[in-house]
């Protein structure tokens, strides 16, 4: 099985390109945080290079940019070339999806450095239930489960 699910930060606008067979493809790089810190006190973060193929290449080139949070789902593949008589080898993530993970209005055009968690999120951006809607949200406590 190959899976890599990701959430990072774009860290250089998506580059967009089209191959000669008219198929679009993007290149960008993520930076991920690791779940620890470092003997400073800081999360250190690693940077993935990664690849999107047709229509999820053009949704990334359209609105993402620098500094943007991007989720992805995709596999992690290999390849080689070579370069003025040298191989050279590239590991990257071929993503499936891409999704949104932060709103624009919240996006920042450097990257943060402090831990990616779903707790983190501002009381604003949280979903308003309405009666007329049909969703009624959970309750806090487990003994107050309706099941």
């Amino acid at each position: 099985m190959n899976k890599a699910i990701l959430v990072g930060r774009l860290t250089r606008d998506p580059e967009l390109r089209t191959t000669a067979n008219g198929v679009s493809v993007c290149s960008f790089s993520i930076a991920v945080n690791r779940r620890y810190k470092n003997a400073e006190g800081n999360y250190d973060a690693d940077f993935i290079n990664c690849v999107a193929w047709r229509q999820q290449a053009e949704f990334l080139a359209k609105y993402f940019t620098k500094g943007r949070m991007v989720g992805l789902v995709g596999s992690i593949q290999t390849r080689n070339y070579d370069k003025d008589g040298q191989k050279v080898y590239v590991t990257e993530v071929a993503a499936d999806e891409i999704h949104f993970v932060d709103s624009k209005a919240n996006s920042g055009d450097s990257f943060q450095s402090a831990p990616v968690s779903q707790n983190t999120a501002p009381a604003a951006a949280m979903p308003s239930f309405d009666a007329n809607d049909g969703f009624m949200p959970m309750p806090a406590a487990d003994d107050d489960l309706p099941f």
